[in-house]
């Protein structure tokens, strides 16, 4: 199925956010690595001891970068369980050489078992190497240095973690799109399918049926032979409108046009109207029905003289949309009698579990309320299977570690004043200003809803800066704060250079600010720590959001699009089920009629007529198989011969030039079909007399052409070219056709024409590429 215009933009994002947060992975676990080896410079190392600093840094950073977190690679295969020894190993055993400035490398471990491991074993691990690195620090360093420490090793474990799930999970969102829509469009097919057997399956039988009696009271009794036929012509005939019906209830609708559409005939009509509709996005099958009842609920007020003022109201809430119309001229007793589709509109509403009520209201107007409800679309698909509820149970965690993370920033800043000062009030107001920040980070920039990209955001930015900066002045020497929650939103929130701007500005501040506070000492390296570690938190925060926002949206995309299938395949079964049966049950009603109008004069032409009727009844029911199905190749030569049966029964002149060379299968569809709803609109003629049809060879491709000297108003409203699928919109139906004819021939790459050519025939011509 090919998948609707549009989504290449959404196709390409998941491979960019795949390499972004592969770029941000490395240079988060690299930039580790780095201030790990940069921290033992100050230490009197041997040359072998370096080396095997390196080779154990070298060797934890290969084994996070390319293998856990690669999206690629199976984390409950038994290689990435033996590694998760090789990670311990490699995080403890060189605190015996290392000492205290070792202690961070555990972090490598901690975020492993939590991508491994099942929860249940995980968590234990994860808090029993927390305790290891509390061991370490216990040894070596004093109270306060330890708790530094202690929150730095959580951070970062949950930070790789949550880095690389979040990039894992959007690789599984865009490859679970696919399944996700072809999910859907199997369950609306079976739809189809049953719609097909109760709609079609008896009438066509039934048809059947009566044209084998028929066909045996020939010989017996002429009268209740032609009983048979008009029964027979009569199945049709009801069975054609339904095959209309159905087709144009198929076909999505929009709200916004219906609503257009509806202001402009109630202003024509000197009614007094008030409109609200909410711009919420609805499912495709609520927006439709909601079109639809709109449509006829107009119709409604049109019909009726008194009605003066009409209010319509469409309104999304939390769990559900409701239409409602109100005017004060209506009689609800008229409306079954006026409207089918609202005397069965209670089944229709209650078949997607909404409700309808109508009405008189106390002040004396009629109201028709439609409430529908909409499924929520943070929950997992229904009857999702053990992927999906693994996929929702992961996004779940990590929505509850993201602040978690957050708040571990505050808790280091908290811990970093303590270790600069023992004023209360300092200490006090670096609290409540690392408070307030991260308040603003989880009511607004933390939220996936929120517009990052407007006016407010920017504001939001100006509040998160001030309070990140004007503390400087009480604090000075003492100043502590969170600028990487800056950075990090700033290029959310910016476009790509002013963002990057921002965060360098930042980085620059920060170091040049710690610099002159002596908290970085007048040694390069410990500058560069400082500028790394800067760095390092904001490409997490940034990191985290982004991917965040991006994994809702992909989940949000991937529903649109499976939502956006099923409308695809709506409209596709629509086309063929106008298409493929319109003319068969068009020509088993007229030659029906000829039948009964020629059993008294020629019975043998009427067996003939017969046993053509039986042909084209089966010829229906093995097109009723193809369209639920989806098998739709049909053959060129049997159309052009059934076409000039149909046409000569109808007393036509047929001339016809077919090409007998071999064409493509896809080719050869959209011909027969164009053919085939070509010949349909000519039998609605009865001024028609002659038709020429010819398939002919040209550069590169193929024509069809269908001329005929029957043209009407049908023929004036078909001047303009179709191929942009804006068929001819006068006579009903027949606009709908040769529209889906355009639809089809365009997908081939081709181009259908309708319209009266210069000698005042109507010409309607299919080029299609081969």
């Amino acid at each position: 199925m090919t998948e609707p215009r549009g989504t290449s933009v959404v196709d390409r994002r998941p491979k960019l956010a795949a390499y972004l947060a592969a770029t941000m992975i490395t240079i988060v676990v690299a930039g580790f690595g780095f201030v790990l080896l940069a921290s033992l410079i100050p230490l009197a190392l041997s040359p072998f001891e370096v080396g095997y600093a390196i080779g154990a840094v070298v060797v934890l950073l290969a084994i996070q970068l390319l293998h856990y977190s690669r999206p690629s690679v199976r984390l409950d295969s038994t290689p990435s369980k033996l590694l998760l020894i090789v990670l311990a190993v490699l995080g403890y055993v060189p605190v015996l050489t290392f000492e205290s400035t070792w202690a961070a490398m555990p972090v490598f471990f901690g975020s492993a078992v939590l991508l491994v491991l099942r929860p249940r074993f995980a968590w234990p691990l994860f808090l029993l190497n927390l305790g290891g690195v509390l061991w370490i620090e216990l040894l070596y360093d004093p109270p306060i240095l330890v708790a530094y420490t202690l929150e730095g090793a959580a951070f970062y474990s949950l930070a790789f973690y949550l880095l690389t799930q979040l990039a894992r999970m959007i690789r599984e969102l865009h490859r679970a799109r696919t399944e996700l829509a072809q999910r859907a469009v199997a369950e609306q097919r079976l739809a189809f399918a049953r719609d097909l057997h109760d709609l079609l399956g008896i009438s066509l039988s039934a048809i059947a049926l009566k044209g084998e009696l028929a066909r045996r009271l020939l010989r017996k009794s002429s009268e209740r032979a032609q009983a048979a036929l008009a029964e027979m012509t009569a199945t049709a005939q009801r069975t054609l409108a339904d095959v209309r019906a159905v087709s144009r209830g198929y076909r999505e609708l929009s709200l916004e046009k219906e609503f257009r559409t509806a202001q402009s005939l109630l202003t024509a009509s000197d009614i007094a109207v008030r409109v609200h509709l909410d711009q919420a996005e609805l499912p495709v099958q609520a927006r439709t029905l909601l079109a639809k009842v709109l449509r006829e609920g107009v119709t409604n007020v049109l019909r009726h003289s008194d009605v003066e003022h009409c209010e319509i109201d469409v309104r999304r809430r939390r769990d559900g949309v409701s239409l409602v119309i109100v005017n004060d001229g209506v009689d609800p007793e008229q409306l079954p009698a006026g409207s089918e589709l609202l005397a069965r509109l209670p089944d229709e509403v209650a078949a997607l579990g909404g409700r309808v009520t109508t009405g008189t209201g106390d002040d004396g107007r009629f109201r028709l309320r439609v409430e529908l409800p909409l499924p929520d679309q943070a929950e997992p698909v229904a009857a999702a299977g053990e992927a999906d509820e693994k996929a929702f149970a992961e996004s779940r965690r990590i929505r509850l570690l993201l602040p978690v993370v957050f708040g571990l920033l505050g808790v280091a800043a908290v811990l970093h004043v303590l270790l600069l000062t023992t004023n209360v009030w300092h200490i006090a107001m670096v609290i409540g200003s690392v408070a307030a920040l991260l308040t603003l980070q989880f009511a607004y920039f933390n939220r996936p809803t929120t517009r990052l990209r407007s006016g407010q955001s920017i504001a939001m930015l100006f509040v998160q800066a001030c309070l990140i900066y004007l503390p400087l002045l009480p604090l000075q020497h003492d100043w502590v704060s969170l600028p990487p929650l800056l950075m990090g939103c700033g290029l959310l929130v910016l476009p790509p250079a002013a963002g990057w701007l921002l965060f360098a500005a930042n980085t620059g501040v920060y170091l040049w600010l710690q610099y002159i506070a002596g908290q970085a000492g007048q040694d390069t390296w410990y500058a560069i720590l400082f500028s790394t570690g800067t760095v390092m938190t904001a490409l997490i925060v940034f990191g985290m959001l982004w991917l965040v926002r991006l994994a809702a949206e992909l989940d949000h995309s991937r529903r649109r699009l499976a939502d956006m299938a099923v409308a695809e395949e709506r409209l596709r079964f629509a086309r063929d089920l106008h298409d493929l049966l319109g003319m068969s049950l068009s020509a088993i009603a007229l030659k029906s009629e000829l039948t009964a109008r020629v059993l008294p004069l020629d019975r043998g032409r009427a067996t003939d007529e017969l046993q053509e009727i039986l042909g084209l009844t089966r010829q229906a029911l093995a097109d009723v198989r193809s369209v639920a199905s989806g098998y739709r190749e049909l053959s060129l030569d049997s159309e052009s011969k059934s076409a000039r049966s149909v046409l000569v029964a109808a007393d036509v002149q047929v001339r016809m030039e077919m090409l007998q060379d071999e064409l493509p299968a896809p080719v050869r569809t959209v011909l027969a079909v164009v053919l085939r709803e070509g010949v349909t609109n000519v039998l609605r003629h009865s001024s028609v007399e002659t038709c020429e049809i010819a398939v002919r060879r040209m550069d590169g491709g193929v024509t069809l052409e269908i001329v005929n000297d029957g043209v009407d108003g049908l023929g004036r409203a078909a001047a303009k070219p179709a191929s942009n699928g804006n068929g001819p919109s006068g006579g009903g139906s027949s606009g709908s056709g040769i529209g889906n004819l355009a639809h089809r021939v365009s997908d081939l790459g081709g181009e259908l024409t309708a319209g009266v050519a210069d000698d005042g025939r109507f010409r309607l011509r299919a080029v299609v590429p081969v």
